[in-house]
């Protein structure tokens, strides 16, 4: 057998994985609920807007949502796309299984001898956090879009080539923001537009200044900047404007959807 007989099209057939986070109220969920046939998988806490009605179902453990991803792998239904809202809350219920599983009582300490001492707790629910990605992905083999969702945070930077500055990134501990961004197709960073003005400092100097978040304008960033961590592999442009009702339409031209697998396609995969 020559290995040339493995030879395939690389053009994605699947659709997408994807991690969004932003500032609060930004819309997150919103966009999310865009998509199509939407299951949202949601931790106890989060509910979706107001004006949002999709089937819903409350995850309260790491095994309830690895359950949840095999039931939709194995069982008829009409879904098209999974949220799940929001993964920093999962982390908490991921370090927990991780803890259960190695006979932990913590999965972090600054006991010198204790095993999750020195960020190896962390290292160990590294193995978590691929199986669930590991789920996430065979979803989408399946022809489900997922879409996670997260919250955000601001943490200084330590850039080698410049002096340390704050920067916004998802609301994880950091090694597993490594993994959600290496495994996802996406990691798309949500915000309003900030306005600039010009401030007088004297002596015919003057500094532009971000004096606030204009209102109605929220862009979706794709890729990374001094501000934000971001990332895409579908080649999306930098900035995708968001206007409420539109954001799925306006990601989707940049990546496969469930409707284009055809009945050929699905059994040669």
């Amino acid at each position: 057998m020559s290995v040339f007989d493995k030879l395939r099209s690389s053009k994605r057939k699947t659709p997408p994985v994807l991690a969004v986070y932003g500032i609060g109220g930004v819309g997150k969920t919103t966009l999310a609920g865009e998509f199509p046939d939407a299951l949202y998988l949601h931790t106890s806490g989060e509910e979706t807007p107001v004006d949002l009605d999709i089937p819903a179902i409350e995850i309260e453990s790491y095994d309830e949502m690895i359950e949840a991803f095999s039931t939709l792998l194995t069982e008829e239904h009409q879904y098209k796309s999974v949220i799940i809202d929001s993964l920093d809350a999962f982390e908490k219920m991921l370090w927990a299984a991780t803890c259960a599983r190695m006979g932990w009582d913590t999965i972090d300490s600054n006991d010198k001898g204790s095993p999750t001492a020195f960020g190896k707790g962390y290292l160990e629910a590294d193995n978590d956090w691929l199986e669930y990605m590991g789920g996430a992905r065979a979803l989408s083999r399946s022809g489900i879009n997922v879409v996670q969702i997260l919250h955000c945070k601001v943490k200084s930077f330590n850039d080698p080539l410049l002096d340390p500055y704050d920067r916004y990134r998802p609301k994880l501990q950091d090694r597993a923001t490594d993994i959600i961004m290496e495994k996802s197709d996406a990691l798309l960073f949500m915000s309003k537009r900030a306005s600039i003005k010009q401030v007088d400092k004297g002596f015919g100097k003057k500094e532009n200044k971000a004096v606030g978040m204009s209102g109605g304008e929220r862009v979706i960033y794709t890729d990374e900047r001094a501000g934000f961590l971001a990332k895409n592999r579908l080649n999306m442009p930098a900035t995708i404007p968001y206007v409420k009702g539109k954001g799925y339409d306006a990601l989707a031209a940049y990546f496969y959807t469930p409707h284009d697998v055809t009945a050929a396609e699905d059994e040669a995969a």
